[in-house]
């Protein structure tokens, strides 16, 4: 099929069960990061904790994200996505375990969370550097609106479901659950034809790989510039996500439930914004893309600042999904223009890690600044995600490059 459709894109091989199977993780992924937040204010009373619980649970992973990039491309890229969800299963499902059996004390926690993060980056790299491998170029806008929206989906899905398990059964049997949840997705990629390792493998060993990874990354202005934009901007929704449930539980009388479909509101919107980008030609126009829709989901974040109920909060919550729609076609398009295919793994791990790295440390800091202030702590993350929104504008370049691939350690002493 040649006409660039959603069902074209859907009909190249394997890409359906790399789309569930991953679609599920992302439900585990929406599910974990509301439960663990509120397990953690509620068997432990500290949003101190909370946000340190979260930050563990995403910084390790992308501090090694380079080896996981350079893992990639050496080996099979499902089977490496597959052992990363199991043990994202694993390490969530033990936390409800031990916690029912009285044996999880807070320092246990944080080492299970920090551990189970490592590997993070094969899944997430190595389901986003599949896309630009198995689908024709002339799809690739559609291929990403149905990447981004199943990120929506899963914040529609997830935060939901765990909200309510949570306030059901407790947050041990709702961690357990989201254990559950990530094991099928490890049985649905299983299934995947795995593909041959890249053309651009080096025999200078594996940290030389992950260093050539980086040494790529900060070499094209482009992929240097969305890591930038991104992790300010996520710095931000990183003080958010811890601030948004004290938000919630202290100023707008809802509980658990209403945490979770507070987030589900935000992918409904996302949904609604990915598919809207996605009908477009994104090339020349991401970094409109992106600092566009950095303000309307700042716009939201305002709403919820300002919201005297839990329905004025589901607006802006909405509006913050509708904004991220379109930041993600941005992002996902003009990465996979610029970077050149044979380095699709070590570069995407790194860019990504790069990008997304903003987020734990925001949470980190948003646990110490809602542990204070709620008001405080949204004021800070709406400052910091307008002034992000003119960052794309400012140091992206316009013009489409590839980076040149670097030259390892002994090509260069030898020219």
């Amino acid at each position: 099929m040649s006409a660039a459709t959603y069902r074209a894109v859907l009909a190249v091989p394997g890409l359906a069960r790399l789309v569930g199977g991953s679609q599920l993780a992302r439900v585990g992924q929406a599910m974990g990061s509301v439960v663990l937040i509120l397990f953690v204010l509620a068997h432990y009373g500290s949003a101190g904790l909370a946000g340190l619980a979260v930050f563990l649970s995403v910084f390790p992973g992308l501090m090694v994200s380079p080896v996981a990039g350079a893992l990639l491309d050496r080996r099979g890229r499902v089977l490496l996505i597959t052992l990363d969800y199991a043990i994202a299963g694993v390490g969530i499902g033990s936390l409800g375990l031990l916690s029912l059996a009285g044996a999880l004390p807070a320092g246990l926690l944080l080492a299970i969370c920090a551990v189970s993060s490592l590997t993070t980056a094969l899944s997430n790299t190595g389901t986003r550097s599949l896309f630009p491998v198995l689908v024709p170029r002339e799809l690739w806008d559609r291929a990403n609106a149905i990447d981004s929206s199943g990120y929506v989906v899963a914040l529609v899905i997830g935060p939901a479901l765990g909200g309510v398990l949570v306030a059901a059964a407790g947050g041990q049997w709702a961690l357990i659950g989201t254990g559950l949840v990530y094991a099928l997705a490890a049985l649905v990629v299983a299934g995947v034809r795995d593909l041959p390792a890249s053309a651009a493998r080096r025999a200078g060993g594996l940290l030389e790989d992950a260093r050539l990874g980086v040494l790529y990354v900060m070499r094209s202005p482009s992929l240097r510039g969305l890591a930038i934009a991104l992790s300010v901007s996520n710095l931000g929704f990183g003080i958010f996500i811890v601030a948004l449930p004290l938000r919630v539980l202290d100023h707008l009388g809802g509980g658990p439930g209403e945490v979770g479909a507070l987030w589900a509101m935000s992918g409904v919107g996302g949904v609604a914004g990915a598919l809207w980008a996605g009908r477009y030609d994104s090339e020349g126009r991401e970094r409109l893309f992106l600092g566009g829709g950095m303000l309307v989901a700042a716009m939201g974040l305002v709403l919820v600042l300002l919201a005297s109920n839990v329905a004025v909060a589901g607006v802006g919550m909405a509006l913050i999904g509708a904004g991220n729609g379109p930041v993600d076609i941005g992002l996902f398009s003009l990465r996979q223009r610029r970077t050149d295919k044979r380095w699709v793994g070590r570069a995407f791990a790194v860019s990504m890690s790069l990008n997304y790295c903003g987020m734990p440390i925001g949470s980190a800091i948003g646990g110490q600044l809602a542990g204070r202030s709620v008001t405080a702590a949204l004021v800070v993350a709406i400052a910091i995600v307008v002034g992000s929104s003119v960052l794309p504008g400012l140091i992206i370049p316009a013009a489409e490059e590839v980076a040149e691939a670097p030259l390892p350690s002994r090509a260069r002493a030898v020219r």
